[in-house]
């Protein structure tokens, strides 16, 4: 029973301990404040004997308030790492404090990179050498040469091997940031490349068609007045449809154009055979949405569905379309798995990027995250001029 509860009390203490070092990694200056009050501890264990000492330091308080205001320098360890670094060569000089020259190193190194950290490191070893080979070099820190060499010198190297070692990674978390919004972009390029191709087929579609209409009235009308304003009609609409085709790259021959909501059944029965149930509700006055509108609906529901297939495999997922007040709202939503995946799925990571997009081009509004132990898409868009159910 005591080994239970304090099992929990450490994994209760571990989680606040990673909420902390969470929060404190999105605020610098409270991390730093927190560096420099971890260095003023470790050097007040040194207080009375830097106070007994021959070092003009007057009693505990001043020691105290030197300490202190050494202490101090680590506030500018990321914008001036050398300035907490000379601080540290001076109170090793003056008081043969090695702690907030180790902490400097580790800054040096973090912030400043490879070669400022391995020149400072070799800075503290001549300058400590040095100081070694002075009278009043304390006994704790080596008495003789062998000692110096097993603990002075191994501990510089340590700090400014371990923010060497932070700044690689610093690096490559923010190269991979870099990869993730480079990746977002052009996801959102892809995206708005393909509501341009949807917007050259449907609109494209509607000139030939008025192009056909007027050329066919023209011929019915031949001889009447009003033979010519059909003939201007039919010639408009062909120079629109040129400069359509002149402003939208065109695509290749797979770039067929986004389904409406009548393929939404057959994204349901693909996610079926996958796996997960899918309850599609579609209100019937939503099939009368733009073409365009319903190509957003369908890339929306498309990619959510790909998304609970990769994230929560065998879920049920519940996808509802509805219109109400000019607006369509749609909302996808399923329940998390309680354990992760063994494996984690292959996802970029750029599908709600294109969701948002494609719910943006036409004028809507996007958004996505859990609740409740479900996730929830939900994209509004105005519904523009309905078309008359059938038609």
């Amino acid at each position: 029973m005591h080994v239970r509860s304090a099992s929990g009390a450490l994994s209760r203490l571990s989680a606040w301990g990673r909420r902390l070092a969470r929060r404190l990694a999105g605020c610098p200056r409270a991390l730093d404040v927190l560096t420099a009050l971890s260095c003023l501890g470790l050097m007040a264990l040194d207080i009375p004997g830097l106070a007994a000492a021959d070092n003009s330091l007057d009693g505990h308080l001043q020691a105290g308030l030197v300490l202190t205001a050494g202490s101090a320098s680590l506030l500018l360890r990321r914008r001036a790492p050398w300035v907490t670094y000379l601080v540290g060569i001076g109170f090793l000089w003056w008081l043969h404090e090695l702690t907030l020259v180790q902490f400097a190193l580790y800054s040096l190194g973090r912030y400043r990179g490879r070669r400022a950290g391995v020149g400072a490191a070799v800075l503290y070893v001549a300058v400590a050498y040095a100081l070694f080979n002075l009278p009043g070099w304390p006994v704790t820190r080596g008495d003789t040469l062998p000692e110096f060499f097993s603990l002075v010198v191994p501990i510089g190297a340590l700090a400014a091997g371990v923010g060497i070692a932070a700044n690689r990674q610093d690096l490559v978390r923010a190269l991979e940031k870099q990869r993730a919004q480079t990746s977002v972009l052009e996801a959102v390029h892809a995206e708005r490349a393909r509501v341009a191709g949807d917007v050259h087929d449907f609109v494209g579609r509607e000139l030939t068609l008025l192009t056909v209409r007027s050329e066919v009235l023209a011929r019915r009308a031949r001889g009447e007045p009003y033979e010519t304003d059909f003939e201007e009609l039919s010639e408009t609409a062909r120079r629109a449809h040129r400069v359509l085709n002149e402003i939208i790259v065109q695509r290749g021959a797979d770039g067929a154009p986004t389904p409406g909501l009548d393929a939404l059944p057959d994204l349901a029965e693909q996610s079926e055979r996958a796996g997960s149930a899918v309850e599609l509700a579609v209100d019937e006055a939503a099939y009368g949405l733009s073409p365009l509108r319903q190509a957003a609906v369908y890339r929306v529901v498309q990619e959510c569905l790909t998304n609970a297939a990769k994230h929560a495999p065998g879920e049920p997922v519940g996808v509802r379309i509805e219109l109400a007040e000019q607006q369509a709202r749609i909302t996808v939503t399923n329940a998390l798995p309680e354990s992760a995946p063994s494996r984690a799925p292959v996802s970029a990571g750029t599908g709600t990027a294109g969701m948002a997009e494609r719910v943006r081009s036409v004028g809507g509004t996007f958004a996505a995250g859990r609740a409740e132990g479900m996730y929830e898409v939900v994209a509004e868009l105005p519904a523009g001029k309905i078309a008359p159910s059938g038609v």
